[in-house]
C-alpha cells in the first residue's frame, strides 16, 4: 500500500497537476473571500467569520477533487496497466487505499495554506483574536471529512472508466447528489415530515452539523461510512473486473 501511495504522490507532483490543483484552490478562494464583491466576500461582510469560506469551499472541491481523482485507475485501465496491478501480490483494499490516500494527502496539501485564512481574521477582529474558535475547528474538521467522501466517490468514478473526461464527469456528478441533492429535494416539502429524514442522507447535512463546533458521532460515523460504502463499490468493480480477466 505504501508503495502505492508513494507512487501517486510522486506522479502528483511530477507533473503540473498536484500545483496545479492546490494552486487553484488557494486562488479561486482568495478572489472569492477579498477580491470579489458578493455574499462569500469577508471584507463586505463586516463580520471576522470564516463562514464564507467553509461554505464556498465544498463547491470548489466538487470540481477540483473529482480533477485529482479521475486519474487513478482511468488511466491504469488506458495504458493498458490495470492488468499487472490486478495481478501483483497486493489485496485491492491496499490498492485501493494507496489510490485513495494519495488523493487524500493532495487534499489536505491544499487545505493547511487556508490556515492563514484564520490569522487574517484573527486581526480583523477587533479585539484582535475575536473569532469563533470552536466553529473554525469544526468546520475544518468536516472539511477535512467531505474531502474524505469527495476523494472515495472520485476513485469509485475513475474505477468506472478508462477515459479520465468520463470519469470527471461522473465524479462531479455524484459529488453533487450526495452533497446537495438531498438537501435539494428537502427544501421542495415534496416529502412533508420526512424531508428532515430525507435531508440527513446529504453530506452537506452532516458537514453543516459539525461545522456548527459541535462533533457529533453521528456525522462521524456518516462520513466514514459514506467513504467505505464508496470504497467498497470500487472494491468490487475492481474484482468484477479482475473475474473476467
Amino acid at each position: 500500500m505504501l508503495a502505492i501511495l508513494n507512487k501517486e504522490i510522486q506522479s502528483f507532483f511530477s507533473s503540473l497537476t498536484g500545483y496545479l490543483v492546490i494552486g487553484l484552490f488557494l486562488i479561486a478562494c482568495g478572489f472569492f473571500l477579498f477580491v470579489f464583491s458578493g455574499g462569500y466576500n469577508i471584507l463586505d461582510s463586516g463580520f471576522a467569520d470564516l463562514k464564507p469560506f467553509f461554505s464556498l469551499a465544498p463547491w470548489i472541491f466538487l470540481f477540483l477533487i473529482p480533477a485529482i481523482a479521475m486519474k487513478s485507475f482511468a488511466d491504469e485501465n488506458r495504458m493498458g496497466t490495470m492488468e499487472i496491478l490486478l495481478t501483483k501480490p497486493i489485496g485491492l483494499w491496499k490498492l485501493i487505499a494507496g489510490k485513495y490516500l494519495g488523493v487524500l494527502f493532495l487534499v489536505f496539501l491544499a487545505i493547511i495554506p487556508t490556515l492563514l485564512y484564520v490569522l487574517s481574521i484573527s486581526q480583523l477582529g477587533r479585539p484582535v483574536g475575536n473569532f469563533d474558535i470552536g466553529a473554525t475547528i469544526g468546520s475544518y474538521i468536516g472539511l477535512i471529512f467531505l474531502g474524505g467522501c469527495y476523494a472515495a466517490i472520485g476513485i469509485f468514478a475513475s474505477s468506472l472508466s478508462s477515459n479520465q473526461i468520463v470519469s470527471f464527469l461522473l465524479g462531479v456528478f455524484l459529488c453533487f447528489i450526495c452533497y446537495y441533492a438531498f438537501e435539494g429535494l428537502a427544501n421542495t416539502n415534496l416529502f412533508g415530515t420526512s424531508s428532515y429524514i430525507l435531508e440527513s442522507f446529504g453530506i452537506s447535512f452532516h458537514y453543516k452539523s459539525i461545522s456548527r463546533g459541535v462533533i457529533d458521532t453521528r456525522d462521524i460515523i456518516y462520513f466514514l461510512s459514506l467513504i467505505f460504502l464508496f470504497l467498497k463499490l470500487t472494491e468490487i468493480k475492481l474484482s468484477a473486473t479482475k473475474n473476467r480477466r
